[in-house]
């Protein structure tokens, strides 16, 4: 690395005085992110390494293709008969109470399931990033103890969350009660608390993307090369982060640019197919309907229909999603080797392991 492109913070030492580190810039980090990226999946090219990286991939975002899967989403239910069905469907399950109890249940071990699998596969990522393979029986096996720190974070973040939501929402609803009555002063004051609430949803939102997002990039890396708890990698990265704060801002900075052109671009190229697969699976559901009416047979709403059709919207979003994977991996693989790059040249450990993926610690 050469020295035009790095600079030289005082470190903190555990006696308390201050020695120079050379850190590299987040500008290097890019650049190396990117060459190392283009090796990894091209030179040479394997079909068997993309399709794994891909499946790794799928439970990690696909490479923030979120904009196109809102939008595919937003377009099907918006096809003229697929939004009466699901009215329909919902109507239906609204009147039979075992049926919703059951549906939440089920989402909620869904939900609880990806978050495990999105914080395990996340050192999988990592593991394949700095091995150059993808193994996943041996990556799984070893990183677990690491993926179960997480994802013990990740549960306690969505419980803290969830429950400050519906904190929110019950003196949300008191309020309303309490002032509801004709007068400006009540709107006023209406007004700014609506405005208040809003600012600190938005302002909490950021700030829960900003943890996430580090802890991905950052903390993660730290704990797969010292094999560490997320609470000891996180307190080594906020010493790091208090010495060198400017470097920081502009990680993120410039990793949120280069995730919004990501994003953009695969907008760009799965326009396309996205509407296609849309356009067909509505001919397909429109095809049934005729067949059955031809037969003399009419779909109507029951528990059977209803299975068939969340297996059937299940099928149609698990394609997308494979898509959006396939396309948008290697911008997941350029964003955490941006993020393995920039936290290597601050912690030594972590260098060792990118340039020796041999020297990996053990449990």
């Amino acid at each position: 690395m050469s020295e035009s492109h790095s600079h030289v913070v005082p470190m903190p030492t555990p006696g308390g005085s201050r020695h120079a580190a050379t850190y590299g810039s987040p500008a290097e980090a890019l650049t190396a992110a990117f060459h190392n990226t283009l090796r990894l999946l091209f030179r040479p090219f394997d079909a068997r390494r993309w399709f794994k990286l891909s499946l790794v991939c799928l439970f990690l975002g696909g490479g923030t293709p979120s904009a196109a899967f809102n939008w595919s989403l937003g377009g099907l239910r918006n096809d003229v008969g697929v939004r009466g069905a699901l009215e329909n469907a919902r109507q239906y399950a609204s009147e039979h109470l075992w049926l919703v109890i059951l549906m939440t249940a089920f989402g909620v071990a869904v939900a609880i399931g990806l978050l495990y699998l999105r914080a395990v596969l996340r050192f999988v990522l990592v593991d394949a990033i700095l091995n150059r393979t993808v193994e996943f029986g041996r990556s799984f096996s070893d990183v677990r103890p690491l993926g179960n720190s997480y994802f013990r974070w990740l549960l306690g973040m969505v419980a803290v969350i969830v429950a400050a939501l519906t904190l929110g929402v019950v003196l949300g609803v008191r309020y309303l009660r309490a002032t509801t009555g004709p007068g400006e002063s009540t709107s006023l004051a209406l007004s700014i608390v609506l405005v208040g609430v809003l600012a600190v949803v938005i302002a909490g939102s950021l700030l829960v993307a900003l943890l996430v997002t580090l802890t991905d990039d950052l903390v993660v890396p730290v704990m797969y090369a010292e094999r560490l708890r997320l609470a000891t990698a996180w307190r080594k990265l906020w010493t790091v982060l208090r010495a060198d704060t400017r470097a920081f801002a502009v990680y993120v900075l410039l990793r949120f640019g280069v995730s919004l052109l990501i994003g953009v671009l695969l907008l760009l190229v799965l326009f396309p197919s996205v509407l296609s697969l849309l356009s067909g699976a509505l001919i397909a559901g429109t095809l049934v309907v005729v067949l059955l009416g031809m037969v003399g047979l009419h779909w109507v709403w029951n528990p059977v229909t209803i299975l068939l059709g969340a297996l059937a919207v299940l099928l149609l979003t698990g394609t997308m999603v494979a898509l959006l994977s396939v396309v948008g991996m290697p911008g997941q693989i350029l964003l955490q080797d941006f993020g393995i790059h920039f936290a290597a040249s601050r912690f030594p450990a972590l260098e060792s392991v990118r340039r020796s993926p041999a020297l990996r610690f053990s449990d």
